[in-house]
């Protein structure tokens, strides 16, 4: 399914996004980081992953809905399809983030994407008419609830191959919508392009070495004026408080810092954003975060203490997440 030729076609129509003439720079260099990303040496599973997108049986949607909690996509597959369908989508194990029910299979993943989705949907602007970048994207599922409010184009980066190959099989099935997923890094991405309406970066920010690289990186891919929607873990604390983990937090070995809200606000404003706020403060709890049929690794309740579960099991803080806004200038 993705050799040079294929993988031409399944990206055509962002090659071809003369629309959006401020990504051309990027569209340039594309195809070559494309090339790069995809090579055999990345991982060593890549062959499994194709050989299960590549079993895929070729059958139309007569419906998808982007606008429920678990993406929606029908097409009246009887048993047999269904079955195959099955087999070859539980190869791309784990699932990570979703759900979706595609031709009468739900994937139950590991994260409820949903409840997040709707812990930010009514604070963000309007998406309708927007070309969108979601940062660390996973396997697109909130690329695809972007773009069912309405966004033009939404390009998602990730540059886990798991996770695009999961995007590429539910595109697969969905059919061609203006929805991309590529296995690139934030750093791939040209600096002070200056192209997207929305940016987003949902549980990445604590990942990155530097934090103010980080907000600069994002600030660089909006437009004046644009909105970044940022997404990530916070502890409890005055302005200046972050917590810097030794070790492991909740078992991660690249949690790098996990600031206060206030915290967070001033490096906000310090790398130059306007309007900056806070818009939700949520608990991380098994409903959100567990194993299941689709990811049957270690989930959030093997991370946390058994005796007190406010704390991770290295005697940390638990997961809090935030989701902040702000302006580009």
């Amino acid at each position: 399914m993705l050799n040079s030729q294929s993988r031409l076609k399944v990206y055509s129509g962002l090659f071809l996004a003369s629309g959006w003439p401020q990504l051309r720079t990027w569209l340039g260099r594309l195809p070559s980081q494309l090339e790069t990303a995809f090579g055999s040496e990345r991982h060593g599973d890549w062959p499994v992953w194709q050989a299960a997108l590549d079993r895929l049986p070729r059958i139309e949607a007569s419906k998808v809905d982007l606008n429920v909690d678990a993406i929606f996509i029908d097409g009246g597959c009887g048993e047999v399809h269904r079955n195959l369908i099955e087999d070859q989508l539980r190869r791309l194990h784990p699932w990570r983030k979703g759900p979706y029910t595609i031709h009468g299979i739900h994937i139950d993943t590991e994260w409820r994407s949903d409840l997040k989705w709707h812990r930010l949907k009514d604070h963000i602007q309007s998406l309708e008419g927007r070309t969108v970048l979601d940062v660390g994207c996973g396997n697109g599922y909130h690329a695809w609830r972007m773009l069912g409010c309405g966004a033009e184009l939404v390009i998602g980066i990730d540059p886990t191959l798991l996770s695009v190959a999961q995007f590429m099989a539910v595109k697969h099935f969905a059919g061609d919508f203006p929805v991309y997923v590529l296995p690139l890094g934030i750093e791939d991405v040209p600096p002070n392009l200056r192209a997207f309406d929305t940016v987003f970066s949902m549980g990445v920010f604590y990942h990155r070495r530097s934090p103010f690289d980080h907000l600069l990186e994002l600030k660089g891919c909006l437009r004046p004026g644009g909105e970044l929607v940022l997404e990530t873990l916070i502890i409890e604390g005055e302005q200046g408080q972050v917590l810097v983990p030794e070790g492991r937090y909740a078992q991660m070995r690249n949690v790098w810092f996990i600031p206060s809200c206030s915290t967070l606000l001033s490096w906000l404003r310090r790398c130059g954003y306007r309007n900056v706020q806070i818009v939700d403060v949520t608990k991380t709890t098994s409903e959100e975060q567990r194993s299941t049929d689709w990811m049957r690794f270690q989930s959030l309740s093997d991370f946390l203490d058994p005796v007190n579960p406010e704390l991770t099991v290295e005697g940390l803080p638990a997961p809090v997440r935030a989701v902040f806004i702000a302006e580009s200038p």
